[in-house]
């Protein structure tokens, strides 16, 4: 069962009292008909979840992008990839979980999908470092990025990430300077390159796998610089005006579409994709296959040069 946010709790009271009808009438054995009145609250309580959802702001689609139900990675490369074969280490260190990758088919063409992963329990988001890449992650991704475009197959990237990995030993090799080159390399890629932000998109950390021809985005998702929370402490020295800071940050699918930051909002299940994970990653895999169709015949100085003008003109007025 999916968990409710704080400001679902007049749709989760209105799914508990259903609950509570249902058991009714199974301790009954069918002697209670129930059936119009659950049928009416739910009527009831999709109807309040559409129209919460239609008017979320900045900070509550923080939190939704935030959901812990959201697909992940993994879950992403099941729905939508065959053969998927994971490739490790960036030759240099160590191997990061916090970002992974590897080649796959996507609908019968040879990919290289790279993303993060958060993990989906305790044991694994401590696995995984809650989705925080360090150096080595994104030099992983580089040698992947590298390998796609030595045998000319596109790049698919999933973004989830509250951010790069802050710590010190992160500094120390060099933390900067990999996220620098790993947008670099998204930037000098001659091969079709798709990214996708499916729930956060936080700082350099997202930015780094998300320099693509294409870049889609869910439409609960969020995009920024810094976190609602880091920008607050930052202006008024309290994250407790998060809210205000996501207002003012412009971090929604809507928003940065409107800005030209990104190029396409997908859609998402009444609710958000916690509520229907298996419906959000086919709406997704459309979304993707569109992208990479409507970049397969262009050539590699094209796919260079798109790319640099489309991030160059970021910020433009």
């Amino acid at each position: 069962m999916v968990s409710f946010l704080d400001f679902e709790k007049p749709v989760a009271e209105l799914e508990a009292r259903i609950a509570e009808l249902r058991a009714t009438a199974s301790a009954a054995a069918g002697a209670v008909d129930i059936d119009a009145e659950v049928v009416r609250l739910q009527q009831k309580a999709d109807r309040l979840l559409r129209d919460t959802y239609a008017r979320l702001t900045p900070w509550q689609k923080t939190q939704v992008a935030r959901h812990g139900d959201r697909p992940h990675f993994k879950h992403y490369v099941a729905g939508l990839f065959e053969e998927f074969t994971p490739l490790a280490g960036d030759r240099a260190f160590g191997d990061d979980r916090a970002i992974l990758g590897g080649l796959a088919r996507f609908r019968g063409r040879r990919v290289m999908v790279i993303g993060h992963e958060k993990g989906t329990d305790t044991a694994s988001r401590i696995r995984h470092n809650f989705g925080m890449g360090k150096p080595e992650g994104y030099r992983k991704a580089i040698r992947l990025m590298q390998l796609a475009d030595r045998f000319g197959l596109p790049v698919v990237t999933l973004v989830d990430t509250s951010g790069a990995f802050p710590g010190v030993e992160a500094e120390e090799r060099g933390q900067a300077e990999a996220i620098a080159r790993s947008t670099a390399q998204c930037l000098a890629l001659g091969v079709p390159m798709v990214a996708a932000i499916v729930g956060e998109g936080g700082s350099g950390g997202a930015v780094a796998l998300a320099t693509g021809n294409r870049v889609l985005m869910f439409e609960h998702a969020v995009y920024s610089v810094i976190s609602p929370e880091g920008c607050a402490s930052i202006l008024w020295r309290t994250p407790d005006r998060a809210a205000d800071a996501a207002d003012a940050m412009k971090v929604t699918a809507q928003d940065l579409l409107a800005l030209g930051v990104i190029d396409q909002i997908v859609p998402e299940p009444a609710g958000g994709a916690q509520r229907d994970p298996a419906r959000a990653i086919a709406t997704l895999g459309e979304a993707i296959e569109g992208a990479l169709r409507g970049l397969a015949r262009k050539s590699a100085d094209e796919l260079v040069r798109e790319r640099r003008q489309k991030f160059l003109a970021i910020g433009r007025v």
